[in-house]
């Protein structure tokens, strides 16, 4: 083929493959509008999504979690502190929720559920320590707020069809109360539930301050199925939680004053019960610390509150996550608090 023809044809192919300015125009503010729209999109979404690091939400102050997880998801529903620094107790209006799919990336859920959701309920109410269950496709929650007519702090539970909420109290009335238990002469007694459902289907409701009390569920999870049974127990302060791993029940509680946490073993969820020791410290400047262990894609972990949060203080409370791997005899090992907190563990949910 001769040059000329060569360069005839090279320049028709140019001209068919090289777009005109105009083209180019029009291209260009295609792909401008596509990486402004996606660059929104990912503001609107990081703008509800708090990142790894101890405290997991430096926003807000929170406390009290409790958590579970369902196909990939770990959701965590915790307290929210609104004190000042210069209050002289707690004030907690809501609870708020989260969830992950990665226990490092947290999405805010908003508030599933407030004290006024419980109608017998009066005074300062507090949103306290609660827990949540899931059983025959609903999600019971489970809390502590003043009672109207009976003196004393008194455990509530609210039934919702979804993680997230709307909860609400179809009982209409307190599950525990001051009056049904009189182990100790103060108001604040029957607080932190703590919820758990063995493999046998039998349900069991936890709680307690200075005295630690358990009683069977019936099966609508709303009524006690026999009496209130209490546990001695060296030095319990609150904050029951049970579960179980590989046969061994685990009964992990806040002990002390300013509390640590602690722990026994069992062959049953009633015990007898083995003290196995200390496996988180006392925070330095908060006294309480409160607790829920979950277990996620593979991994264990432990959700708990501190007072790490820049201007946390004893009624400024913030919740943290650790990994942990029990030991090769079932027995769990001293955690410490950490900064970073865990790394990334993206379930299936992740990619969905």
């Amino acid at each position: 083929m001769g040059t000329a023809k060569k360069i005839m044809q090279q320049k028709e192919i140019h001209q068919k493959v090289t777009p005109t300015e105009s083209e180019v125009k029009i291209k260009l503010k295609k792909i401008a509008a596509i990486v402004a729209a996606g660059m929104a999109f990912a503001a609107v979404n990081v703008a509800n999504v708090a990142h790894a690091a101890n405290p997991l939400f430096p926003k807000i102050f929170t406390a009290d979690p409790a958590a579970f997880v369902e196909d990939g998801v770990a959701y965590l529903y915790v307290g929210r502190d609104e004190a000042t620094p210069k209050d002289k107790d707690y004030v907690m209006k809501e609870w708020r929720m989260y969830s992950s799919c990665d226990m490092q990336n947290w999405t805010d859920r908003g508030v599933p559920l407030k004290p006024s959701a419980f109608k017998w309920a009066i005074g300062k109410v507090d949103a306290w320590a609660a827990d949540i269950v899931k059983r025959d496709g609903k999600y019971y929650f489970y809390s502590t707020v003043d009672h109207a007519t009976i003196p004393g702090r008194a455990i509530g539970v609210a039934v919702s069809d979804e993680p997230e909420g709307p909860f609400i109290d179809v009982r209409g009335s307190a599950l525990i109360t001051n009056d049904m238990t009189k182990e100790s002469p103060i108001f604040w007694d029957d607080i932190d539930p703590g919820v758990f459902i063995d493999d046998d289907g039998q349900a069991y409701l936890y709680w307690g301050n200075t005295v630690l009390k358990y009683a069977k569920l019936k099966k609508n999870m709303m009524e006690l199925d026999g009496p209130i049974v209490t546990v001695g127990m060296d030095r319990f302060t609150e904050a029951p939680y049970l579960h179980k791993r590989n046969g061994i029940y685990y009964l992990s509680y806040s002990r002390e004053y300013p509390e640590e946490t602690a722990y026994m073993t069992g062959p049953s969820p009633t015990g007898p019960w083995t003290y196995r020791g200390v496996i988180m410290s006392k925070n330095k400047v908060v006294k309480t610390i409160h607790h829920a262990f979950i277990e996620f894609n593979g991994k264990s972990y432990i959700v708990y509150h501190n007072d790490k949060l820049p201007g946390g203080g004893e009624f400024r409370r913030s919740v943290a996550v650790e990994e942990f791997t029990y030991n090769a005899d079932g027995t769990i090992p001293y955690i410490k608090q950490t900064k970073e907190g865990p790394k990334a563990n993206p379930s299936p949910a992740c990619s969905r």
